[in-house]
């Protein structure tokens, strides 16, 4: 089974990005999770492509980004130009989501879909059959880091149980908010294979243990 890390830079040091990003290097730490988001389609602006560019040219990690914005078909080149590996974007945004994921596979990236914790499992089945990369299951709602979790085990459940009956055994399912060493086993007994943590690793003494305790 599939069990990958992927730190939400939105917690760390902004100040000093380049020295976090090689403390994730070093801690065994696999994807580097970057949230963007635009005010609108989430109540909350953090970041966007310069700043995706400036990381990529200073680490070969995979760059796990993650779209909270309204209308993110316009902005697919854009991300893949920056250096994005993974593009995920929500279904509950404007965009067309099969325009979207189309997009994103004339690209080199690999494609995502995001859902937040109101939207059912049945909502994302149709574009599995897409091909996706992954599906990313919100735990709090999208928007700001350190909220609380939120159980989504049944959902992970299903999307996995449908994957594996549809052949699509590669289908990663990630999980997004609250990931620490007491939450990481609820979601990875559902299925849950790529688990996105920030306040938890970034707030710690000793990342490098905290990484180990998630990857369990």
């Amino acid at each position: 089974m599939v069990n990958l890390v992927s730190a939400s830079i939105l917690s760390s040091d902004l100040l000093n990005l380049e020295s976090e990003i090689r403390k994730l290097e070093s801690s065994g730490v696999d994807w580097i999770h970057f949230d963007v988001m635009d005010g609108v389609f989430v109540p909350n602006i953090s970041y966007g492509i310069p700043v995706l560019a400036q990381i990529s040219k200073k680490t070969d990690m995979f760059l796990d980004v993650h779209l909270m914005i309204t209308d993110p078909l316009k902005y697919i080149g854009d991300f893949d130009k920056a250096g994005a590996d993974m593009i995920t974007f929500h279904i509950e945004s404007a965009s067309d989501t099969t325009e979207t994921i189309r997009a994103i596979q004339q690209t080199e990236c690999n494609v995502g879909i995001a859902a937040k914790p109101d939207t059912p499992a049945e909502a994302v089945f149709p574009y599995i059959d897409e091909h996706l990369t992954m599906v990313l299951v919100m735990t709090v709602e999208p928007g700001f880091g350190g909220q609380s979790f939120m159980d989504m085990s049944e959902k992970i459940r299903k999307i996995r149980r449908y994957a594996d009956e549809h052949g699509f055994h590669d289908l990663l399912i990630q999980v997004d908010g609250g990931i620490d060493d007491k939450t990481a086993p609820i979601v990875k007994k559902a299925g849950a294979e790529v688990l996105v943590s920030g306040s938890y690793l970034f707030k710690v003494d000793n990342m490098a243990d905290a990484v180990g305790k998630l990857k369990g």
